[in-house]
């Protein structure tokens, strides 16, 4: 089921009424269904940025400050997995000052996440999915110093898609079952959806129950393509730096009024 909610809420002339309703809606949320693993294609950086007549690099920038902020809403509702949207395989054919940029600012907070102290606190594994052997070596080197330095943790984990794509990902997938089929590790018969699960970036990462694309494009943009066959859908019209906390608990309460059938 794909929902499209337009992020405008009527213009609140004082702050107090604003965090008024916030608090309405926090509340609101915290007694009904809490999503376990919610993912986001963090769209609109380059856009918002065009908007403040900024290069993109502001943009992402913003973006990046941006996903800081959702990571403590989500710990703040217990959301114990979030997976984003980084950059795609695709991605590398944006201009070399773009992507170049871009690169920088990924090694530059992987380094940061090492040494943040809500990270090792609240215990926030780090997982980089994707065909990480297509980064930059000092990226890929930070990336997975990252995620040593993280994997003892499992009280929360964060999902960072980069050099990813949903295809690439069942490509590659299909590829190591075949050498392990040749290589007699395991037969054609032991081939099902729990196994192809454990061959995936992440292997046995739940599914997500809510997908959530800012930027105001209605499509999936070869994300998580397997694992998002029944999740909930929504989209906003709001650019990813605009994205505020009562656009995520508005969304979270939709979500807890749907029925899941899950297809029956």
């Amino acid at each position: 089921m794909i929902s499209r909610l337009v992020s405008h809420i009527p213009h609140i002339l004082f702050k107090p009424a604003y965090d008024l309703y916030e608090s309405y809606l926090l509340d609101k949320v915290k007694r009904g269904r809490i999503p376990k693993h919610v993912a986001i294609i963090m769209d609109g950086n380059r856009r918002w940025a065009r908007k403040l007549e900024k290069p993109p690099w502001y943009g992402h920038l913003f973006g990046s400050r941006k996903l800081e902020e959702i990571l403590e809403w989500c710990r703040e509702l217990n959301i114990r997995t979030l997976t984003v949207y980084a950059f795609s395989t695709e991605n590398f054919k944006r201009s070399p000052e773009e992507v170049n940029a871009l690169m920088n600012l990924f090694k530059e907070k992987f380094h940061e996440l090492i040494h943040d102290e809500r990270v090792h606190k609240y215990g926030i594994r780090v997982n980089v999915i994707g065909r990480k052997e297509l980064l930059p070596e000092d990226v890929r080197e930070a990336a997975e110093e990252a995620e040593r330095a993280t994997r003892k943790y499992d009280n929360y984990f964060l999902n960072i898609a980069i050099a990813y794509g949903g295809r690439s990902e069942i490509v590659d997938v299909v590829r190591e079952i075949v050498d392990d089929v040749l290589a007699g590790k395991i037969s054609r018969e032991d081939i099902d959806e729990d196994l192809i699960k454990r061959y995936l970036y992440y292997p046995n990462m739940p599914d997500p129950d809510i997908v959530i694309r800012t930027g105001g494009e209605v499509r999936i943009s070869n994300f998580l393509l397997y694992q998002i066959a029944y999740s909930e859908l929504f989209f906003v019209d709001v650019y990813f730096p605009e994205f505020r906390k009562i656009d995520f608990l508005r969304i979270i309460r939709e979500y807890q009024k749907r029925q899941r059938r899950f297809g029956r």
